[in-house]
């Protein structure tokens, strides 16, 4: 019999929630705004002295402080193929089985699920790995590249963009745990990279009182939330010869011609208006995954996700 956090999850009015909690965050409220600045720094014991401007009275909305950038230094590149793109809580990880991802005891779903019926690319990871890290109200927000972007064919290449409108569950580990198919049932951006061992996918997964999701070369994706599955495409930037380009970006993290989007390893690619989860799929050939990761274990961004 579901309990009751299970059972507020279904009754609560998510989709208001979430819109009130938007409109609040986005809110420039002078002292109200500094007030519940404050009040989150000290309740979740958030150490600003990470964050680019560690004073809270420079943050004019609980939006601007939520998304805080860190200040130089602070989160290091490891020396490996494929590093954390987040801070967070490992909730899962392994191999992909026959297609399917696990979430919790009992509870599994599709990649094709996941990635909103497409199939085709699901058919890519049918036998990959599966990385799933929950960021917490106290963690760092934004999102960042765990795959360098200047390798042959260009490993950060952004090749699609999909909104797929959802439920907006709460994805704690106590959530995940009792809902099924949470991840495939919220709302969520899947963004289909390029590498030379093939697609890999990174998915930001909405949650209740998640106001919006944004990524560097689009901006916010939502609100509006259009109720139907929306896809930008972002085809390679082609050579004199037709040659798909691979070369690397011209500035320290992006480069954008012709609309192709490149991302160095470790450049910022989207956040979070307030916490929710990342779920990353890589096909067979890809680095494998650490095995020093378990769930429910800390991490944070710019550790080694792959083995050595």
């Amino acid at each position: 019999m579901p309990n009751l956090h299970t059972l507020t999850q279904y009754l609560l009015p998510k989709q208001a929630l979430t819109r009130l909690a938007g409109a609040g965050a986005r809110l420039e409220g002078g002292a109200l705004t500094q007030w519940a600045i404050r009040r989150f720094i000290q309740q979740y014991q958030v150490n600003m002295q990470e964050a680019a401007e560690p004073d809270p009275s420079a943050y004019a909305s609980f939006n601007a402080f939520f998304t805080r950038a860190l200040r130089p230094g602070a989160r290091p590149l490891a020396d490996s193929d494929l590093v954390c793109p987040v801070d967070g809580a490992v909730s899962q990880l392994g191999n992909i089985d026959a297609g399917r991802i696990f979430q919790a005891k009992g509870h599994d779903y599709t990649a094709t699920a996941l990635l909103a019926g497409d199939g085709k690319l699901a058919e890519h990871f049918a036998d990959g790995q599966f990385a799933t890290i929950y960021l917490s109200p106290r963690d760092y927000h934004r999102i960042h590249m765990p795959c360098d972007g200047q390798l042959l064919a260009c490993a950060g290449r952004l090749r699609q963009m999909v909104y797929v409108p959802g439920d907006l569950f709460s994805v704690s580990p106590a959530t995940a745990a009792a809902i099924p198919g949470l991840f495939a049932r919220n709302e969520r951006v899947v963004c289909v990279f390029d590498a030379p061992w093939g697609p890999w996918v990174l998915v930001l997964v909405g949650a209740a009182i998640v106001g919006s999701m944004a990524t560097v070369w689009h901006g916010t994706v939502n609100p509006p939330r259009p109720g139907h599955i929306q896809r930008w495409d972002y085809p390679a930037h082609e050579g004199a010869d037709g040659a798909q380009a691979a070369a690397a970006p011209t500035d320290a993290n992006r480069k954008a011609t012709e609309n192709a989007v490149f991302l160095d390893r470790g450049a910022e690619m989207g956040r979070f208006m307030l916490g929710s989860t990342v779920v990353m799929l890589f096909p067979a050939g890809a680095p494998r995954l650490t095995t020093a990761w378990q769930p429910g274990q800390s991490v944070r961004m710019g550790e080694p996700m792959s083995q050595a």
